[in-house]
C-alpha cells in the first residue's frame, strides 16, 4: 500500500540510543541506507515534479490560445482561464489532503486523470465551439477540471518528497518549488516554440497528455515499487495504458475530427486551413452564389476578403494613398499581397516593403495557387523585399525613409493588434516617413463599428497628422471605412483624389471618391477617445460594437 513508513524500526531507535557516556551511538555501518539510491529516487521524484509543472503550463496556455483563436478578446480569455484555474488549484489542494495517507497511488490516479482531461482539453473545446457553440461554458467547466487536478499534485508530491528522503519541511517545499517553477519555464517556452509549430494545438495537448501519464504514473511506481502493494501498482499501470490507448487513438484520428469540425463553422468548403503560433488561417472557395469561383480569407474566424469583390476594398485602400510621390512605398500587414498587387501596378514605383508578422502567411501568397494567381505572383516581383516581422518592433529600428505607406492591419480586436492602431504606433511611424509622405490606413466599418472607426481616426491626429476620412461599399464586408493621413498639423488635409497616371481600375474615380469623403448623418464623426499603449480605447470600442455581429 501507499500509506506513510513508519517513522523507524526497533533496530533503528536502539541503533541511535545514548550509551552509558552521554553520547548517542552510531549506527552499524551496514543499518545505513544507501545512499546512491535515495540520491537517485529523490532525483527521479524531481523529475517527475519537473514534467508535471511543464504540462501543467501547457495545458493552461493552450486553453488561452484556443479561447484568443476561437473568439477573441485575447485578455479576457486569459483573464478567465488563469483565474479558474488559480481557483481550482486551492480546491484541489484542499481535496487532497485526505489522500496523502495513500500518496502513491493517489498521486498515480490524479495524473492519469489529468493526463486524459488534459489531453483531450482542447479537442473538447474546439467541438464544443464548432458543433455545440458553447464554447464559454465549456472552457469553464475544463479549466477548472484542470485545475483542480493540478492543485492536487502539490500535497501529494510533498508527501512523496518527504518519504524519499527525511528532511525539515521548509527544505522539502524549497526544492519541490524550485524544480516546479523550472518545469513551468520550460512549458511556457515549449508550447510556442515546439508544439505548436510541430504538432499544433489539437495534437500537441494529446502529446503533454502522453507525457503527464508517464511521469505520474511509470515514474513514481517505479520509485515506491517496493512499498506498494502488487495489485494497486497493476490497476494503475493498466489505467495509465488505457490512458495511453484514448490519447494514442485521438491522436490518429486527430486532423480528420479537427478538419470536419472547422467546416462546421464555414459556409463554404474549406481549400486550405493550418494554425500557425500568431493566427489561425482558414481559406474556403465556392461558386455557389455567383457562378464565379469565391475563394474567402479568414484569419482567426474573421474574413480578411472575398476574392469576388476585394478590388473594391484594395483600389479604394491603394490608389489615393499614391496620388504623390511613390518611388518607395511600406505596406505594414496585408499577407496576402493584394494590396501589394495594387501597388505594383505603378511602373513608376521603384521598391516596395511589405512587413508581415507570420511567415506563413506570406508563404501561402506565394505557393498557394489560387491566392497567387489573384494577387498575380506580386511578391515574386524583383522590386519587393517582404520582411516577416513585427510591425511596433520593426518601426523601432527601421533607419529608411519613405514616400507611401498603406497600412492593412486586421481590425484591433486584441491587445496584440490594439498597439497597432495607438498613438505610439503612429509616433514611431513618423521616422519612415518623408515630408510630405501620404500614409493610408483601414479603419474598420463606420456603421457596424463607429467608435472603433472614429477613435482610429482621432489617435492618428493625436499622433499629429491630418486626416481625410471616406468610406465605400464592399458587399462581402458592407460599409468600410479609411484614414488617408499626412504629418503636420499644419495645413489642409490631404486631397482625396487618383493619380494621373493611375492605372484602370474596376471601381474607384475621382467622382466616387469625392462622394466617399461624404458621411450620413448616421456615420458621422463622433466623441470618442484616442487610443494609447496603455489605454487602449479601441480595443474595448471594437469588442463592444463587433459582438452581435
Amino acid at each position: 500500500m501507499g500509506g506513510k513508513a513508519p517513522e523507524g524500526s526497533a533496530s533503528d531507535r536502539a541503533a541511535s540510543a545514548p550509551t552509558a557516556g552521554g553520547t548517542t551511538a552510531p549506527k552499524p555501518a551496514t543499518e545505513n541506507p544507501p545512499t546512491a539510491y535515495s540520491r537517485g529516487a529523490r532525483f527521479l521524484l524531481l523529475f517527475a515534479v519537473f514534467l508535471c509543472a511543464a504540462c501543467g503550463l501547457v495545458y493552461e496556455l493552450a486553453l488561452t490560445a484556443l479561447g484568443s483563436y476561437l473568439i477573441g478578446n485575447s485578455v479576457m480569455q486569459t483573464s478567465v482561464v488563469i483565474s479558474v484555474m488559480v481557483f481550482a488549484m486551492g480546491i484541489g489542494s484542499l481535496a487532497a489532503k485526505p489522500l496523502q495517507r495513500r500518496a502513491v497511488g493517489a498521486f498515480a490516479l490524479v495524473e492519469g486523470v489529468l493526463a486524459l482531461v488534459g489531453g483531450l482539453s482542447v479537442l473538447v473545446l474546439y467541438v464544443s465551439f464548432a458543433w455545440l457553440r458553447i464554447y464559454m461554458p465549456s472552457m469553464v467547466v475544463v479549466t477548472f477540471a484542470v485545475g483542480l487536478l493540478i492543485g492536487a499534485e502539490i500535497p501529494l508530491l510533498m508527501t512523496l518528497l518527504q518519504r524519499i528522503r527525511r528532511q525539515e519541511a521548509g527544505s522539502a517545499v524549497a526544492d519541490m518549488f524550485a524544480v516546479d517553477y523550472i518545469g513551468a519555464l520550460v512549458g511556457g517556452l515549449c508550447f510556442p516554440l515546439l508544439l505548436l509549430p510541430a504538432f499544433g494545438q489539437l495534437k500537441g495537448a494529446l502529446v503533454v497528455g502522453a507525457v503527464n501519464a508517464v511521469a505520474g504514473v511509470v515514474v513514481v511506481l517505479w520509485i515506491f515499487r517496493r512499498k506498494t502493494r502488487r495489485v494497486v501498482r497493476v490497476s494503475l499501470l493498466a489505467g495509465m495504458a488505457a490512458v495511453l490507448a484514448v490519447l494514442g487513438t485521438v491522436y490518429a484520428l486527430a486532423d480528420d475530427i479537427e478538419v470536419t469540425a472547422r467546416q462546421q463553422l464555414y459556409r463554404d468548403p474549406i481549400v486550405h486551413a493550418e494554425t500557425t503560433p500568431y493566427q489561425d488561417i482558414v481559406v474556403t472557395r465556392s461558386t455557389a452564389f455567383t457562378g464565379d469561383p469565391d475563394m474567402r480569407l479568414f484569419l482567426n474566424g474573421d474574413l480578411q476578403f472575398s476574392s469576388v469583390d476585394e478590388y473594391r476594398y484594395h483600389e479604394a485602400l491603394v490608389h489615393p494613398a499614391l496620388s504623390g510621390r511613390r518611388s518607395s512605398v511600406l505596406i505594414l500587414g496585408g499577407g496576402d499581397a493584394l494590396a501589394l498587387r495594387e501597388v505594383l501596378r505603378y511602373d513608376d514605383v521603384e521598391d516596395v516593403t511589405l512587413v508581415d508578422l507570420d511567415p506563413a502567411m506570406t508563404r501561402l501568397a506565394r505557393t498557394f495557387g489560387p491566392l497567387r494567381e489573384l494577387n498575380r505572383d506580386a511578391l515574386s516581383d524583383r522590386r519587393v523585399t517582404a520582411v516577416n516581422a513585427d510591425a511596433f518592433n520593426w518601426l523601432r529600428d527601421a533607419t529608411r525613409r519613405f514616400d507611401t505607406v498603406v497600412i492593412d492591419f486586421p481590425d484591433p480586436d486584441s491587445a496584440a493588434l490594439a498597439k497597432l492602431y495607438s498613438v505610439e504606433f503612429y509616433h514611431l511611424l513618423k521616422q519612415v516617413l518623408k515630408p510630405g509622405s501620404q500614409v493610408m490606413v483601414q479603419g474598420g466599418s463606420p456603421f457596424f463599428a463607429p467608435k472603433s472607426y472614429w477613435s482610429i481616426a482621432a489617435t492618428i491626429g493625436e499622433a499629429g497628422y491630418r486626416t481625410t476620412e471616406y468610406q465605400v461599399d464592399v458587399p462581402s464586408f458592407g460599409n468600410w471605412g479609411f484614414i488617408l493621413a499626412t504629418p503636420g498639423t499644419d495645413g489642409p488635409p490631404p486631397a482625396l483624389r487618383l493619380a494621373e497616371q493611375a492605372p484602370p481600375l474596376r471601381f474607384l474615380d475621382d467622382a466616387v471618391l469625392e462622394a466617399a469623403a461624404v458621411f450620413p448623418l448616421d456615420r458621422r464623426p463622433l466623441d470618442v477617445r484616442a487610443s494609447t499603449l496603455m489605454d487602449p480605447v479601441v480595443l474595448e470600442y471594437t469588442l463592444n460594437e463587433w459582438q452581435n455581429y
